[in-house]
């Protein structure tokens, strides 16, 4: 089986990267972050604080966490129920940086995350894949972009899904997400030494696409 690890900080096109590059090499796609917001929301309709690993830990045994591709689509299950269209509101996605720094939950999903890559070839991306999760994947790489620019994504697609935004605010929920992701005890976002840096700054969507399929040729050989 060949893995591919793409890690990085939030905002950076990790997950729109992957999944295109896992669909031109007929490769399992698997978002972890996906994971990490399905507990965040599953805490916050639990009236539960995503920081209190306690509070945390005694919500998992009632968790049962499923993937489902449809349509070439990623989807993320909460005890049979589809909850794909409620993990991207930018509450959901704070509540996540919260509860990926719990130890107890990052155990709760390593098994899951490692077992998926054991049974097909597989595009991962997270922020600790390249470090952690998939440490002998054959490909790592470390995908990256400035506060600014990830905040101009991120706020464009808020706009786009009829969500009302302000720039300000989405760079500072950024910096802070960053922050939180960096400095958290439990398996911290960090560029994995074997990995490539792919800064996306100053690309476009397409010519990142290239830079990325050119680093998967230049170590599996494949038709990316």
């Amino acid at each position: 089986m060949v893995s591919i690890a793409i890690d990085g900080p939030s905002g950076a096109g990790k997950s729109t990267l992957a999944r295109r590059l896992a669909a031109q090499l007929g490769y399992l796609y698997v978002d972890t972050g996906a994971m990490y917001r399905a507990i965040g929301l599953y805490a916050l309709r639990r009236g539960a604080d995503p920081s209190d690993e306690a509070a945390i830990a005694a919500l998992l045994p009632g968790i049962h966490l499923a993937l489902r591709w449809q349509d070439g689509a990623q989807h993320i299950l909460i005890n049979e129920e589809d909850v794909s269209a409620y993990i991207r509101t930018e509450e959901v996605s704070m509540a996540a940086s919260r509860v990926a720094a719990l130890p107890a939950v990052r155990a709760f999903l390593l098994e899951t995350q490692r077992g998926l890559a054991k049974t097909d070839n597989i595009v991962m991306d997270g922020r600790d894949i390249g470090t952690v999760v998939l440490p002998d994947a054959q490909v790592k790489v470390f995908l990256t972009a400035t506060p600014e620019a990830r905040a101009k994504r991120r706020y464009a697609e808020l706009i786009e899904r009829g969500e009302q935004a302000e720039y300000a605010q989405v760079l500072e929920d950024v910096r802070r997400r960053d922050k939180n992701d960096s400095s958290r005890a439990a398996a911290p976002l960090r560029r994995a030494e074997s990995a490539v840096t792919l800064n996306t700054t100053d690309l476009t969507l397409e010519s990142s696409f290239e830079a990325l399929c050119a680093i998967v040729r230049a170590r599996v050989g494949e038709g990316a």
